[in-house]
């Protein structure tokens, strides 16, 4: 009985030990983008700014599939830097500036209505930015709908001098 629970606790150790299966997935063909696509417009409810999924993720690292159907709200990730890419559709990028009603929904992140001041700069299918930690973004205008991926970096104090 012995022989058995002790190859049983060390299977148990070792997997223990590794990342959760939900942390890991290395790849996603463009077929699989275009099935994220399709389900994020299915799943959509009436109203609804944003629906994200998973595209790839090896913790602390996750690209996700944002479907922007109508305007939503403006953020600031404190800790966090974000890579986008337009997979589909155009909108009116508006980054710096200060949020208007700021609420902290998180510890790390900043959210409001909209953003005073700032910069606007046309996006479409294509294009890639990147949005400093720090630094208020907000997309004030979407024409149809836009796909993005989003890439959150997390950045040391190291990497910010």
């Amino acid at each position: 009985m012995r022989a058995f629970f002790i190859p049983l606790l060390l299977a148990s150790a070792a997997l223990a030990q590794q990342p959760a299966l939900t942390d890991i997935r290395l790849y996603a063909s463009s077929a699989d983008v275009q099935a994220l696509i399709a389900n994020a417009k299915k799943i959509r409810a009436e109203g609804q700014a944003l629906v994200s999924q998973p595209i790839v993720a090896l913790a602390p690292y996750r690209a996700v599939l944002e479907y922007r159907a109508s305007i939503g709200t403006a953020a600031i990730h404190e800790k966090e830097a974000e890579i986008f890419y337009v997979i589909d559709g155009s909108a009116t990028l508006v980054t710096g500036g200060k949020l208007v009603n700021e609420k902290r929904p998180n510890p790390e992140n900043l959210n409001g209505t909209a953003i005073e001041g700032g910069k606007s700069q046309a996006v479409a299918k294509g294009d890639f930015f990147i949005v400093p930690d720090g630094t208020a973004h907000w997309f004030s205008e979407i024409k149809g709908v836009l796909v993005l991926m989003s890439l959150h970096i997390p950045r040391s104090a190291a990497a910010k001098q």
